[in-house]
């Protein structure tokens, strides 16, 4: 790995580590970042899926405690460790089933600037309104949620597969519609993001074996470090904020950074 992709895998690194538990679509930066310096990593979008693991443990490692309890607890039916559990294995599924039939077909069409940029868009317009107009939190934790809620924010979470819309965003506005709290709601998110990375950087990385290098590997290993680091500061962050500031900044950003976008394309 010369200087240039060990540089270019730094600048992924950093950018997957900030945007991934903000709503504002680590993927969609990461198109337009790999678009701006000409990234040439591994195919198959294998290097941006892969170093969100380094995001993944990131998380594991902060909510530690959490995780411990809830797998110490969740084989005692009834238990708040077992709703705790059940909820995150429900809204995992739509995407399970979603990513599993919809992947290559989504890397292939929709892994564009022009589509990044309309998500974008969209879904800032879409977090201004449902902040606005969102029905007051009656849910304060996440074994509060019931399989219903949990179910309606893991179809929430499919369509961030359209790249642009935000894995974190989706979930997190999802969980905000049917009644949760916006602190609960990114604990939701962040927890939630642990199957669903897991799962999506091992079938990325099982449909792309056969062609990945050293080199690329060694790619992703440097991203994937990077992520971790990065992460680990900005969840700490907004855990500390996101009660007191909402998710409306975030909508605004969106929408300045999806029209300069389509200003760049009708100009390019």
């Amino acid at each position: 790995m010369d200087f240039a992709s060990f540089f270019s895998a730094v600048l992924m690194g950093i950018v997957e580590g900030v945007t991934e538990f903000l709503p504002i679509s680590s993927t969609g930066h990461l198109i337009l970042l790999g678009e701006a310096i000409g990234f040439q990593g591994p195919p198959g979008k294998a290097f941006e899926i892969s170093i969100q693991f380094g995001a993944i443990l990131a998380v594991m490692w902060l909510f530690r405690e959490t995780l411990i309890s809830v797998l110490k607890g969740m084989w005692k039916v009834g238990s708040r460790e077992f709703y705790y559990a059940l909820n995150i294995l429900l809204a995992f599924i739509p995407a399970m089933i979603f990513g599993a039939t919809l992947y290559g077909t989504i890397t292939q069409l929709l892994y564009t600037p022009f589509v990044v940029a309309l998500a974008l868009i969209l879904g800032g317009v879409a977090i201004i309104i449902i902040e606005k107009f969102r029905p007051a939190p009656t849910i304060h934790s996440v074994p509060e949620m019931g399989p219903l809620a949990a179910l309606l924010v893991g179809f929430a979470q499919a369509l961030a597969m359209i790249p642009g819309t935000s894995r974190s965003g989706a979930t997190i506005i999802g969980a905000l519609l049917v009644g949760v709290d916006r602190k609960v709601a990114a604990e939701f998110s962040f927890l939630l993001a642990v199957p669903t990375m897991w799962a999506a950087t091992v079938f990325s990385l099982w449909k792309n074996w056969d062609v990945l290098d050293a080199s690329a590997m060694g790619q992703i290993g440097v991203g994937f470090v990077v992520t971790f680091i990065v992460a680990l500061f900005v969840v700490r962050w907004l855990m500390a904020v996101i009660g007191r500031i909402g998710f409306t900044p975030f909508a605004y950003y969106r929408i300045v950074l999806g029209g300069l976008i389509l200003v760049w394309l009708a100009l390019s």
